[in-house]
């Protein structure tokens, strides 16, 4: 029989607040039950709502809290005849009302994980998680289709640049917006045209590349007063993804356009205790890893982060501040890379 430690290293919030800290402990190592698997974290990916929870928490948390919700690690416990099995890598986004992954080992359902394929790196599976999967569930909500034009809000973060590929990948002509830094990297992946949000004439650009009707479909990454803004830009009835919310709008302007509005939500999986849409969750994730694995989608640019607590302090920090242009990875079980 394997023998485990008994405590683990994790990082931890000792409460949510807007100077949040985090602080290194010994905690206890998680029971297994039935229908769980106990895996040995390898590689954390970081998000942006991993900062603002650290900043806001949730209701039902249990402190000291432990931060992240992708990981990929190894399988070492598991229910004789269940799926994953022992020494399996697997890859999963976790349950947002429980502890999280920036820790040495985590307890998921077994339904919730995907198997890694050797072709994948266990740093780009971790990438690929909350952006691949918002990504997904924001193009199918908007119902892009072939010949659609698609505008990505915030094209250069992680979960617009997956977007702005599986979006070719249907077909659809694809514009974006973003800042200037990121925006050798975006053409790289085959846009129609890259704009500034910054440029004064920003409107007489995207009307002289798709003309006065506008987009059939926005993704809006950023929210805020971004919303409104994209929905001037929709055609007549257009659809528009929002992934961060969605503030006051203008009646005039939702007279006029009368949009189509999507709201995009990962936590609702596991808020809902829907086992069904976990499920699909794996389905999405198993999606991601094979078109990795194929080629078809290139992961975005992975920046290291040490497994200690105030590298991934640091590294939150950063996320709030938007503009990586990447994803950031905790480097778990080994050295960096």
């Amino acid at each position: 029989m394997t023998q485990f430690p008994k405590t683990m290293k994790a990082i931890v919030l000792d409460r949510a607040a807007d100077d949040f800290q985090l602080s290194e402990k010994q905690l206890p190592l998680p029971e297994c039950q039935l229908g769980q698997v106990l895996v040995k974290v390898e590689k954390v990916g970081l998000n942006p709502l991993d900062s603002k929870l650290a900043k806001v928490g949730l209701a039902g948390w249990q402190y000291p809290h432990i931060p992240g919700l992708d990981a990929v690690g190894t399988v070492v416990q598991a229910q004789p005849g269940t799926v994953p099995t022992v020494g399996q890598r697997v890859m999963w986004h976790t349950d947002i009302q429980g502890q999280g992954t920036l820790s040495e080992y985590a307890v998921i359902a077994n339904h919730a994980v995907s198997i890694v394929p050797e072709e994948v790196s266990s740093e780009v599976a971790a990438s690929l998680p909350f952006s691949g999967m918002t990504a997904q569930i924001a193009l199918e909500k908007v119902q892009i289709k072939e010949g659609d034009t698609l505008l990505v809000d915030g094209a250069g973060g992680a979960v617009g640049q997956l977007a702005i590929q599986l979006a070719q990948l249907k077909g659809a002509r694809v514009y974006a917006l973003a800042g200037k830094r990121h925006h050798a990297r975006i053409k790289k992946l085959g846009v129609e045209a890259v704009f500034d949000p910054a440029q004064a004439n920003i409107d007489k650009q995207l009307n002289l590349s798709i003309g006065p009707q506008g987009f059939d479909a926005i993704i809006d990454v950023l929210g805020g007063h971004h919303t409104e803004r994209n929905i001037a830009w929709l055609r007549f009835c257009g659809r528009i993804a929002c992934l961060n919310g969605l503030t006051e709008l203008s009646p005039e302007l939702l007279d006029k356009k009368a949009p189509n509005i999507c709201i995009v939500s990962l936590a609702g999986a596991w808020l809902m205790k829907s086992v069904c849409a976990q499920q699909r969750m794996l389905f999405f994730n198993n999606a991601l890893l094979e078109k990795v694995a194929s080629g078809q989608l290139m992961p975005c640019p992975l920046l290291d982060v040490e497994f200690t607590a105030q590298s991934v302090k640091t590294a939150l920090d950063k996320q709030l501040g938007r503009g990586l242009g990447g994803k950031q990875i905790v480097h778990v079980e080994s050295k960096l890379r």
